[in-house]
């Protein structure tokens, strides 16, 4: 048995809840925020058996793919920087961050 833990986007969680339920995988999902964009994500917690680990991290690369986002700059506070405007910066953002550890038990009461 192993552990999956993906931590994807809000926008791909959906998706990727609907292909683990198509998959009969079974997922716990919650909610939590991302450090540098402050964005909203979801992590799914799976328990699964070996066998099945790159079927479940094949759905998970075929539904959160990463892509270009445009964010705005923080607004500095410092008055002798008059006239500046803050400005859009392109990121990436999406994809997923997936961990996948040995697992001693699993139980399904």
């Amino acid at each position: 048995m192993k552990l999956v833990i993906a931590i994807v986007q809000d926008k791909d969680s959906n998706r990727l809840a609907n292909e683990f339920i198509d998959a009969n995988i079974r997922a716990t999902k919650l909610s939590s925020t991302g450090g540098f964009l402050k964005a909203g994500n979801s992590t799914f917690i799976v328990g699964i058996e070996d066998e099945r680990v790159e079927e479940a991290l094949g759905l998970i690369k075929k539904t959160c793919q990463s892509r270009h986002q445009y964010v705005s700059t923080p607004m500095s506070l410092d008055i002798s920087l008059d006239g500046q405007v803050p400005y859009p910066v392109e990121v990436e953002v999406g994809g997923a961050t997936v961990f996948v550890l040995p697992m001693e038990g699993f139980y399904h009461y």
